[in-house]
């Protein structure tokens, strides 16, 4: 896992390329948006019929989307620390959500379930090379804004490589003060007016890095809390979407996923809101980008760190036609929205379908700014700037290990897809599930028993995969009980 400042400053410096520069040969700027909580279908661009995201949708138009874009993992902080790294979470160590005092550790395990979850580090190594360390290193003024949740004080974003830290602290919400609105009690966020909406503030913050630093390459890393929970919106936002679910008539909807209900249907006000408000303050970094002019030699990506919330905390949103959300490795868990613009590089309009990852964010980043890595320097992801120009990518398998509980309702376990084809392996009783995703997106039909020789091969390439990337796996639970309620069950409220 370790690299040395070495290999680091070597990973910086190497060998440019000569690609996408400006007329100075000024190597592109770098503004990196990322969601929490935010699936794929939240959208209109899509899919989304209820939540409005004309920002983003036009972001859509002016660059690249990508259908079949996934997180690294089905919850936050993996996802986070994959970005940063270029790197599987398995060789972070950083394989769940961090929870406070190890919550969800196995040490501190109460939930009735037949497995322990298999430990997970709370912070990201301060060896670790991430995209802002190598970006400094080559002379780049470097900003993050936003959730961090990759470890404590020590191990914030101006220990990883940022000049600048805006909001970025141990905790995975916004859990102080008045939360979403000012004051709010953010140790590394100074508080605005009383009132003051959380990602315009982080917004406001993200637009003025940019203009004073539009004279030189800068790296800008928004990565908001919206639209984790707490569920909280503007008033005239949640009046508007309640008014327009009576408008359309739009009746809740719930099916069930496991042992939880999962919502159907796109109709949460207070949800709608928080996604406007989101898509707002995009559009307010992406207009000064304008207004410095810098907007054509800006290398823009905007993507979530997993699924939405579909199956607790408020069951907020619905994923359909993906299958289930947030915490399950099934498709609303890991497929997410990515939106790339780079008016010197990305063609307009431009419908990707290549599936690509997470850690694909760093050699793209990489190559973007000019720099090579070193031959010995671990780098799990692929470039995307061939697609970008559109070319193809050779096919590889993307693959997923989580052994953990989350707080939705899913089970640990490992998946790997490959083409058309994705496989599911569950922990709990080894049993294998077999899609293929081209035929049912909504992975509603296991061909396990039919395909035999799929799941051999895939199964295969699973655990070779594991392997190499040092995969730790849960262990029984000797506390297990099977006759009290099962550690995976939750009520949904009423209303």
């Amino acid at each position: 896992m370790c690299r040395s400042a070495t290999i680091l400053m070597c990973l910086a410096w190497g060998l440019a390329v000569d690609f996408g520069h400006g007329a100075d040969n000024r190597p592109p700027n770098i503004v990196f948006f990322l969601a929490d909580d935010l699936g794929q279908r939240d959208l209109g661009c899509y899919g989304s019929t209820f939540y409005e995201t004309p920002q983003l949708d036009q972001l859509a138009r002016d660059g690249a989307c990508f259908t079949d874009a996934y997180a690294a993992c089905p919850v936050c902080s993996p996802t986070r620390a994959s970005i940063m790294t270029g790197w599987w979470p398995q060789r972070t160590g950083i394989t769940d959500y961090i929870a406070p005092n190890d919550a969800n550790g196995p040490a501190r395990w109460n939930r009735n379930t037949h497995l322990l979850p298999a430990p997970n580090r709370d912070r990201l190594a301060l060896d670790a090379p991430t995209l802002a360390k190598v970006l400094k290193a080559a002379g780049y003024a470097t900003f993050f804004a936003g959730k961090w949740h990759l470890g404590p004080d020590g191990y914030l974003p101006q220990d990883q490589g940022f000049d600048v830290n805006m909001g970025g602290h141990a905790g995975g919400g916004p859990y102080g003060g008045k939360q979403y609105f000012s004051p709010y009690g953010n140790p590394q966020l100074p508080d605005g007016p009383p009132g003051e909406h959380l990602p315009d503030r982080l917004a406001t913050e993200t637009a003025r890095f940019i203009t004073a630093h539009r004279d030189q390459p800068f790296f800008a890393y928004l990565a908001f809390y919206s639209v984790h929970t707490p569920l909280m919106a503007r008033e005239d936002l949640r009046q508007k979407y309640e008014d327009k679910r009576t408008r359309l008539a739009r009746e809740t909807q719930w099916g069930r996923e496991g042992e939880r209900d999962v919502r159907l249907v796109q109709d949460h006000a207070v949800y709608a809101g928080m996604v406007e408000a989101l898509d707002l303050a995009v559009g307010k970094v992406l207009a000064q980008l304008d207004a410095s002019g810098v907007r054509d030699n800006t290398l823009v990506i905007f993507t979530s760190d997993n699924g939405g919330l579909s199956t607790s905390e408020g069951w907020p949103t619905s994923n359909a036609p993906l299958r289930a959300g947030k915490g399950w490795l099934y498709e609303g868990g890991i497929r997410e929205p990515l939106l790339v613009r780079w008016p010197q590089v990305v063609a307009a309009g431009r419908v990707i379908g290549t599936p690509v990852c997470s850690p694909d964010f760093f050699p793209t980043v990489l190559a973007a700014a000019g720099r090579t890595p070193v031959p010995d320097q671990q780098l799990d992801g692929t470039s995307l700037l061939p697609l970008l120009q559109g070319e193809a990518l050779p096919e590889r398998a993307l693959c997923w290990h989580y052994p953990h509980y989350g707080n939705q309702g899913g089970a640990p376990g490992a998946a790997i897809r490959c083409g058309k084809w994705k496989l599911i392996e569950w922990f709990e009783d080894a049993s294998i599930e077999l899609f293929d995703l081209e035929k049912d997106l909504a992975e509603q039909h296991n061909l396990a028993a039919q395909e035999p020789a799929q799941v051999e091969r895939l199964r295969a390439r699973l655990h070779a995969w594991q392997e190499e990337v040092g995969a730790v796996f849960p262990v029984p639970n000797p506390h297990y009980d099977p006759d009290r309620p099962s550690g995976r069950a939750a009520q949904r409220p009423a209303g």
